[in-house]
């Protein structure tokens, strides 16, 4: 293909000028679309001539000028790059992720088979060996055993379909067990961002306190180099690197003893500001956002535990400041998982985790490499800051009676909370407090090929 060839949508505007979408094809790199970008941004003479000079040169002499010799970052945010992230921790999965322009998807647990999906072992023992195997056995026999008993509880209805309401019943026993694996246990997961923004994230990466995180850090490095030749050349700074590995080691990980139940903790929100927009906020509709804007009246700080199964969808609402909380089990494991067996498999599992528990302290680890054998129902302090807008957004999806049971209930009360000091000032919330019970609905949430 030559660089003519591609199909460059265009549409005229009056007085001359024109809106141009570019069609990359395998030609336009991300690199060459920042360069496109930053040219267009130097001259007024329209974008045909830079697509011409890209032509004739390429973008790498230009990238290694301006983006990487001038230091000018903005280009970087001009160009984007997925890459695919295979097989790593939910731990290192959570590291990629913990930034608040991270766009990507990971693997859902609830369609990963784990009668076979890896669980690091970090003591590299055979105790540790047998500890993880123990696990997976209890996963995998307490899936079964919900499965029965949701059957009987909930019986298929007339007019619902077999394959549906089965969908639905594995959907609710994954629910619960899904308590039962390591954070440990492998994932993949997409990474779609600005090169700059890549670049940026790189450095807290490579300090990472864990060496898995490095690892990866240090791979992704040699194949960002290969990919983009121009982009990743910044120079590292060794006080810059030193300060960076500091706090990480020192506080990147939040493990807070004083976090109990829901709690604000902090509210900085300016309540005459906020009764200005009284006036439009009544009207607001559900799935329907405010202003952008409205961030100004300020923020608020809660905190609160939550297993750490139902942490990695709080992490999500990128718009709310989150620490990264330490996955141990001294805050104890979600009541509501256990609430949720018979009671055979209740006892079993309190007895279970008990000797697992054991077996961990046996093993000799530091805090943070047992969070790799640590089961996900094992709560954990959370901490989150945000703006209004920020915060209805999180309430108003995560109190659906479609998110999981854990997580939905610290929507609702951060919703009450929130209506309790702001009504009166105008905020309204559209919060779902319909009681959780089995959701049909659950068995329709999935990708399925068209036949």
């Amino acid at each position: 293909m030559q660089y003519s060839d591609l199909k460059h949508v265009r549409r005229p505007l009056e007085g001359g000028g024109q809106v141009v979408v570019i069609d990359n094809g395998a030609l336009i790199t991300a690199e060459a679309d920042a360069m496109l970008q930053a040219l267009h941004s130097r001259s007024i003479g329209g974008v045909d001539a830079h697509l011409e000079r890209l032509a004739k040169k390429g973008s790498q002499e230009f990238m290694d000028t301006y983006y990487v010799g001038y230091g000018d970052k903005s280009i970087g945010d001009c160009g984007t790059t997925t890459v695919f992230i295979e097989g790593v921790s939910m731990l290192a999965a959570k590291a990629i992720q913990d930034s608040q322009l991270y766009n990507g998807q990971e693997s859902s647990t609830r369609y990963i088979d784990f009668s076979s999906q890896p669980f690091a072992d970090p003591s590299n023992s055979a105790a540790g060996k047998d500890l993880l195997a123990s696990l997976r056995a209890f996963h995998l026999k307490g899936l079964e055993r919900m499965k029965e008993e949701l059957a009987v509880r909930h019986p298929r209805l007339e007019g619902e379909d077999e394959k549906v309401w089965q969908k639905a019943i594995k959907a609710r026993a994954f629910d619960v067990m899904r308590s039962f694996l390591p954070a440990g246990a492998a994932t993949n997961l997409s990474w779609h961002a600005e090169l700059r923004q890549v670049a940026d994230h790189m450095q807290r990466l490579r300090n990472h306190p864990l060496l898995e995180v490095r690892a990866v850090a240090s791979a992704l490095q040699e194949a960002l180099d290969e990919k983009y030749p121009s982009s990743f050349k910044q120079k590292v700074y060794p006080q810059t690197e030193e300060y960076t590995r500091n706090w990480m080691e020192n506080s990147y990980y939040f493990d807070s003893s004083d976090v109990a139940d829901v709690k604000l903790e902090w509210d900085g929100v300016d309540t005459m500001m906020l009764a200005t927009y009284s006036s439009i906020l009544p009207g607001r509709g559900i799935k329907t956002e405010p202003p952008k804007y409205m961030a100004e009246c300020g923020s608020v700080r809660f905190s609160f535990l939550l297993d750490f199964g139902s942490f990695r969808d709080l992490q999500r609402h990128r718009a709310l400041v989150q620490r990264m909380p330490l996955l141990t089990d001294k805050h104890g494991f979600g009541e509501w998982y256990l609430e949720q067996m018979p009671e055979d498999l209740k006892q079993e599992a309190i007895i279970f985790l008990a000797r697992y528990s054991n077996g961990i302290a046996k093993l000799g680890l530091t805090a943070l490499l047992a969070q790799y054998m640590m089961p996900m129902g094992y709560k954990v302090p959370c901490r989150i800051t945000g703006d209004i807008p920020a915060y209805i957004w999180f309430v108003e999806l995560r109190s659906k009676i479609d998110v999981h049971a854990t997580l939905r209930t610290v929507a609702q009360k951060v919703g009450r909370t929130l209506l309790e000091k702001f009504g009166s000032y105008g905020l309204t919330l559209h919060i779902d407090e319909s009681a959780d019970r089995f959701n049909y609905k659950r068995g329709h949430q999935d990708i399925v090929e068209k036949h």
